[in-house]
């Protein structure tokens, strides 16, 4: 029986400043193993559809037939929002689907067409930081000084509802301080200098309009500083929150926001990464000893 496992990582987008370009990947996995079967299967214990209308699935069959496969789904990554979901299991099925077929696909536009953006799907793909403009990516390894806690809330936002939110325009003035702040943060990331990504996480372009749509979340971003944080973001359309902390003040920030949040929301602490999605390749087998 022939197996594939692919694993991707979770990712936060946006950033703070950079709406719809800029993103990040968690170390935080979706695992995939499809293998032959005398039929059609999806098992998980996530609350997913077993049946072919599952994204994964979808993305699979945009590359390779799913009859007669098997397809056994875990995932770290919480799907109540914000943290690039729907994007890893959009990349987990389209690797999958390569491998198996053996085929060369791009597999960013792919995945851009089903999900429709590339930030999260270029973040799971390549891992580390990156910068998504008109289909190129520009992608470097996340400093290693630097941690996230996430606050994830029970209750999701629908991604429509967040868009919705959002003004056709933005003042000039707040269109040119978010310039200034994405590069102010891409700078601190490739230096590892926390000074200037705590200065570069400022945004007017889209927290501030989707604040009304979970305002204990907003609260808490509005307050990072005073929990020890860098700062903090919305991550991706939310509701999850991304506080940006050094490594040594990483216990101290989520042990305070498990406090603030119990009973509406999960407090998870873990790192950037700078691996992308990769198909695991099964152990050589050990010639026998002698």
């Amino acid at each position: 029986m022939t197996t594939t496992t692919v694993r991707v990582p979770a990712s936060s987008a946006n950033l703070g400043p950079g709406f719809d370009c800029f993103a990040a990947a968690l170390d935080l996995w979706l695992e995939l193993r499809v293998s032959d079967s005398d039929r059609f299967a999806v098992t998980t214990d996530l609350p997913l559809p077993l049946d072919r209308t599952n994204l994964i699935v979808r993305a699979f069959e945009q590359i390779h037939p799913s009859e007669g496969l098997r397809f056994e789904i875990d995932a770290e990554i919480p799907l109540s929002g914000g943290l690039g979901s729907s994007a890893a299991a959009v990349v987990a099925g389209l690797l999958a689907a390569a491998d198996r077929a053996g085929a060369e696909v791009d597999l960013l536009s792919l995945a851009t067409s089903v999900e429709g953006h590339p930030d999260n799907a270029a973040a799971a793909l390549q891992g580390g930081v990156v910068v998504v403009s008109h289909g190129n990516v520009h992608c470097f390894d996340p400093p290693a000084n630097i941690a996230a806690v996430l606050v994830v809330p029970h209750e999701g936002v629908r991604t429509a509802d967040a868009r919705a939110a959002l003004p056709a325009q933005v003042p000039l003035a707040d269109a040119a301080d978010n310039v200034a702040h994405g590069a102010l943060l891409m700078l601190g990331l490739k230096d590892a200098d926390p000074a200037l990504v705590s200065r570069g996480l400022r945004d007017h372009l889209h927290q501030p309009y989707r604040a009304k749509l979970y305002p204990r979340s907003d609260e808490l971003r509005a307050r990072a500083r005073e929990f020890g944080a860098l700062g903090a973001t919305i991550s991706g359309a939310g509701p999850t929150i991304l506080f940006w902390v050094t490594t040594d003040h990483q216990s101290s920030v989520a042990q305070q926001l498990t406090e603030l949040t119990r009973g509406w929301a999960n407090v998870i602490a873990t790192s950037f990464t700078a691996t992308g999605a990769q198909v695991i390749q099964p152990p050589t087998a050990r010639p026998p000893q002698r």
